[in-house]
């Protein structure tokens, strides 16, 4: 079977991992990685056994799909470019700064027939995998991703760089239409919102309040989903999901008249999983679990909620009391 040629166009951090899979991969070629900083891509290029460029349109005519890993405000530019050279694109998340850059890759990768993945690399964790047989009709969710902070990702707010994991969970898993969004958030040590909550209120009747800080002294990644009868917890990081069901033939335990089952998965790494995704839609021909348009989804919120959040700081960057006022 004909392996397919793949390169990764951007290398820092999280890159370095995609190149590092595809090198691994019986079904993959990894035929080079592209990074800006000449240094960088030679040594993932020797780590990984492939060729460094430092431009990405050394690989046009020589890969049949990409990896884009590159800052969010440049995911267009070089997705589009790839995307009318005819190869096949997985763009990491958020998948643009803007629904119109959104709404023109789907539209080049249609009119191309091409394959347009966004990296929701949640979606591929098993605990969220497993959710689809366990949860059908929430009532309540509430979601709580926490984390240290880094240096990196600060190009844009938590909203776009955390909180849009869980809006892209939380919808997938609803399949309702939102009917109104409430935000609030505060930036506190980068230029953009480093703490955000909002509550979300779906056309069914589902309410989701949805927290996201990248200025914690722990990380977490939890979401707990209500429906009738069933209670259930989902730790991401842990790979665990805890179900608490009414069951009237339980008198005793924790809570009595409930069930309480708990479901651990085995270490996955669901990173590879994704890009083994990527490469099984590149060669079937087929829509990718996270399409373009479940990526425009999950950024049209997103994009609703930093609007929400800029306003308000906005406002209070504006309210000037004057010296020795209440």
């Amino acid at each position: 079977m004909k392996k397919i040629r793949v390169g990764v166009i951007g290398v820092g951090y999280l890159g370095k991992f995609h190149a590092e899979k595809y090198s691994r991969m019986k079904d993959a070629q990894l035929v080079g990685v592209v990074d800006i900083d000449k240094s960088r891509a030679e040594d993932v290029a020797a780590a990984f056994g492939t060729s460094a460029l430092t431009d990405y349109r050394d690989l046009f005519g020589s890969v049949d799909a990409v990896s884009i890993v590159v800052p969010t405000e440049a995911h267009y530019s070089v997705g589009a470019a790839f995307l009318n050279h005819d190869v096949d694109v997985l763009i990491e998340k958020p998948m643009t700064t803007s629904l119109e850059q959104a709404d023109e890759l789907i539209k080049i990768a249609e009119s191309k027939h091409r394959i347009l993945q966004v990296g929701h690399l949640e979606r591929f964790n098993p605990a969220v995998i497993a959710l689809k047989n366990i949860v059908h009709n929430p009532m309540f969710i509430e979601a709580h991703r926490l984390s240290i902070f880094k240096d990196r990702s600060t190009d844009v707010s938590v909203v776009l760089d955390l909180m849009i994991h869980d809006i892209d969970i939380i919808m997938n898993v609803v399949k309702s239409e939102i009917k109104s969004i409430h935000a609030a958030g505060v930036p506190v040590i980068c230029g953009h919102a480093d703490i955000a909550n909002v509550r979300l209120e779906f056309e069914s009747g589902c309410v989701a309040n949805v927290t996201a800080s990248r200025i914690s002294i722990k990380n977490q990644r939890k979401i707990r989903l209500f429906q009738k009868d069933t209670y259930v917890s989902v730790d991401f990081a842990g790979r665990e999901i805890t179900i608490i069901k009414r069951d009237e033939n339980q008198d005793g335990g924790v809570i009595p008249g409930m069930d309480i089952r708990q479901l651990s998965f085995s270490e996955a790494d669901a990173l590879e999983d994704e890009l083994a995704s990527f490469i099984e839609a590149v060669r079937a021909r087929k829509t990718p679990v996270v399409s373009g348009y479940a990526g425009r989804r999950a950024l049209q919120v997103a994009l609703n909620i930093m609007d929400q959040i800029n306003t308000a700081i906005g406002r209070l960057e504006n309210s000037n009391p004057l010296p020795g006022g209440p």
